[in-house]
Parts: C-alpha cells; sequence; structure tokens
C-alpha cells in the first residue's frame, strides 16, 4: 500500500494549480452516453474515481480512450446496459447509469452503490424520482431493475426533499429523451450541476430554469455528440485557500490558479474573510494571505450556495490554528466526523456530540501515525501533517487518490516536505 509521509512546519508558498472537477465530471461522463457517436471531454482528473467510471462505461459497452486528461468515448454501441456490484461497489456515482442507461437504452440494471465508508447515504430519491418519470421499479438481488414502457419514458414532475446533487443529475438523464415534459422542484443548484445541464443543451436537450430550483424539461428524440470541457474544482479550490490561511507565511501571498471563486458560494468566501485571512480574487486566480492571527470563526454546513458540507473536515483543522474555542455543524451528513479520533492522535483537542465537534484552537499538532477514513477526512490529515511538529504518516491514502489528483506533488512543489512511499500496514511496529 500507499502512505503519504510529511515533515511539518514548512511554509506553503508560490502557486498552487486546482485541478479539474471530480464531482462535475462523473456525469459529464454519464451523459456522454446519451448519444451515439463519439463525445470528446475536455479536463478530466486522473483520479481513482473517475478510472473506476470508465470501467463502467466499458462494461455497458463504450469505448473510452484516456490520453492525459481528455476522454473519449465511443458510445454507439450501448449493448449491456448495467453497472454491475463489482464496480458501482467501489463508487457511488456509478448510480448515475441507472438514469443514463434509462435514457439511453430504455432499461437498466444497476447494483445499489457503494462508495465513502461513511453514514447512510440512501438512493431513495433517484429512484422515486425516475418511477416519477414512469420507469417500472424492481429490486432483484441487491439490482435495481428499472423498464421504460415502450423503451421510452413518459416524463413526470419530482419534488425533491432535501435537495440532491446526485438525485437532480439522475433524474435529468433519465429525462431528457423522455417522450413528453418533466420537471424537478427543488433540484441542486450547485455548479457541478449547472455546468452539466450545460453540456445536455449542448448535446440538444430543452433544458429552463437551470441554476434555479425548478427546472424544467422537454424531451427530445435523441442527442448529440459534444466536445465539452469540464470546470476547476471548487473543493480543491477551498482546500488550498484554507491550507494558505495555516501555512502560508503571513504577509506573503499564495496564489492559486485554475480558480472559479464564484463557484465556491458567497458564504464560504464571506467566512473564509472572517477569519482575517485576505483573499484577493482574479478572473482565474485567488491571492491567499495568511494572518498575523487566525480568528475563530464556526461554521454550519447547507446546500449550496451555504457552506459545503465537503470543507467542513478541512475547516476543523483550521480552527485548530485559530485563537478560541468554535464549532463546526454539519447539517447535510450528520455522521461526518471520522477524522476527529485520527486528528486528536494528533494533538488537536476536539470534541463530537450529535452532529457538532467544538474545536478549542491554539493547541500544537505533534506529527503521529494516521489513517485515512474517507476523501475528505484524508486531507484534513494532510493540511493538519503541514502545521504539525515532526513527521506524520498518513496511510490507506486511496480514498485521497478517489479526489485529488497529484496533491503531494503539488504540494512540494510550493515549499511542504511531503512525499508518497510504499508501505506494509501489517508490518510489525519498529521495537523501541
Amino acid at each position: 500500500m500507499e502512505k503519504l509521509v510529511i515533515r511539518g512546519g514548512r511554509k506553503l508558498k508560490g502557486t498552487l494549480p486546482v485541478g479539474s472537477s471530480k464531482n462535475t465530471a462523473l456525469p459529464l461522463m454519464a451523459a456522454s452516453i446519451l448519444a451515439g457517436g463519439v463525445t470528446t471531454l475536455r479536463h478530466i482528473p486522473v483520479l481513482r474515481d473517475t478510472q473506476t467510471f470508465s470501467h463502467v462505461l466499458r462494461v455497458a459497452g463504450a469505448f473510452v480512450d484516456v490520453e492525459g486528461h481528455q476522454l473519449t468515448i465511443d458510445a454507439t454501441r450501448i449493448e449491456f446496459p448495467e453497472a454491475p456490484y463489482e464496480l458501482v461497489k467501489k463508487l457511488r456515482a456509478s448510480f448515475y447509469m441507472l438514469g443514463a442507461l434509462l435514457g439511453r437504452c430504455g432499461r437498466a440494471r444497476v447494483s445499489l452503490p457503494g462508495g465513502c465508508a461513511w453514514g447512510p447515504r440512501p438512493v431513495n430519491l433517484h429512484i422515486e424520482g425516475i418511477k416519477a418519470l414512469g420507469a417500472t421499479i424492481d429490486l432483484d438481488e441487491g439490482d435495481i431493475v428499472a423498464t421504460a414502457p415502450g423503451r421510452r419514458l413518459a416524463g413526470g414532475s419530482f419534488a425533491l426533499e432535501p435537495s440532491s446533487v446526485g438525485a437532480t443529475v439522475n433524474i435529468l438523464l433519465a429525462a431528457v429523451t423522455a417522450k413528453g415534459t418533466s420537471r424537478i422542484e427543488n433540484a441542486a443548484i450547485e455548479p457541478d450541476v449547472v455546468v452539466f445541464c450545460e453540456m445536455l443543451k449542448a448535446m440538444g436537450a430543452r433544458l429552463a430554469g437551470v441554476g434555479t430550483r425548478t427546472i424544467e424539461v422537454e424531451g427530445v428524440d435523441s442527442l448529440t455528440r459534444v466536445n465539452f470541457a469540464n470546470c476547476p474544482d471548487r473543493i480543491e479550490l477551498g482546500t488550498f485557500m484554507i491550507a494558505a490561511a495555516i501555512s502560508g507565511t503571513p504577509g506573503e501571498r499564495v496564489r492559486l490558479t485554475n480558480a472559479r471563486a464564484d463557484h465556491l458560494g458567497e458564504e464560504f468566501l464571506h467566512i473564509f474573510r472572517r477569519t482575517g485571512t485576505e483573499c484577493v480574487i482574479g478572473d482565474t486566480t485567488i491571492d491567499v494571505t495568511a494572518p498575523e492571527v487566525l480568528q475563530p470563526v464556526s461554521v454550519t454546513t447547507s446546500i449550496y450556495p451555504g457552506f459545503p458540507t465537503d470543507l467542513q473536515a478541512q475547516w476543523t483543522v483550521l480552527l485548530t490554528q485559530a485563537h478560541g474555542t468554535s464549532t463546526v455543524t454539519d447539517t447535510v451528513y450528520f455522521d461526518r466526523f471520522n477524522h476527529i479520533p485520527e486528528l486528536n492522535r494528533m494533538g488537536v483537542q476536539a470534541r463530537v456530540e450529535n452532529n457538532t465537534v467544538t474545536v478549542k484552537g491554539g493547541s500544537v499538532l505533534k506529527g503521529a501515525r494516521v489513517m485515512s477514513t474517507d476523501l475528505r477526512a484524508s486531507v484534513s490529515l494532510v493540511l493538519a501533517g503541514m502545521v504539525a511538529e515532526g513527521t506524520t504518516h498518513i496511510g490507506r491514502i486511496y480514498h485521497l487518490d478517489r479526489g485529488y489528483e497529484r496533491l503531494e506533488s503539488k504540494l512540494a512543489a510550493a515549499g511542504i516536505d511531503i512525499e508518497r512511499v510504499q508501505y506494509d500496514e501489517f508490518a510489525a511496529p519498529p521495537s523501541r
């Protein structure tokens, strides 16, 4: 297995490039099979998740060629409208194949999903939404089997409660080629969904209300192949902003490139500035300058445009470097705190009660051997290792590789002492 070894105390400096969005790339890849022929997707990050989803597409019959950050997907023949358990268990987003295969083939067999190892993340909204479009849904040996009468959905209306990015995407994938019109109430308005809808429209889909809570769809007979570019990753951008705030040199800027500040949402930007960190936004750059003293700012996560749940673990690390006590409350996923026991091993003084963690700032963190438990928890351990005294070993970084491309290379180029090494997780510990 591989781990990251971080020797803490080095300052972040210079430039950090933000990668392309994982959470947008996966819906774009699913949309590609709605059109016969060859679709080209640019700026697709090279990650475990995009590699897994490429295999899912191949199982269905698509030819997928990967050249750097460009995918060429030939969906001329989609002859096996299934997404098997062996792949879906590795990646929740494979469940997008339910809507995509229904939209393309009028039938689908998709295993119930896996993904991050924390908390219940039900797909009932996806299923009920697609049923509202006219699909017949059955459960067979752990697989969802969906069929469209006459091999084409009728269309319909569905109100999401709560709003969900995944369910919005899945329903849209099924609705764009339905016979009639469809309507999604309380739709997700995240940038991931908006960019995904832009690709659907470029393919010939008829959508109204994109970026609002109500999306209306007029079904079309077929879609056409496109050449489409993915957007930057807003969660990686927020992660790098936090990294610069806690490990940059006060008074010296760290420049983040390929940045879309508008994709972060105004609430995050407002809260970030309240820490005393200077943030200068350009067209495609953000300059972050760490303050002499970080101010503790409590946050509560909520759906976009609120504070992202995918940044709460990283924010917890920021609060350890602030002076004072503050809290992080997650109202999106109530039990997303697997990073706290590992951070406590490094000297973090944090206590979880229900869906709130209380953090006492100002403690000196110490390097330790810690273990990744999910994607965002993993990167929070990296941030903690950067500011800790001594050496931190972060195991099971395959979680990290699901969502951050070449993270150690980017950080090393910006002054952090970090490297990826092989290790045997079950080897006997060194004698003392």
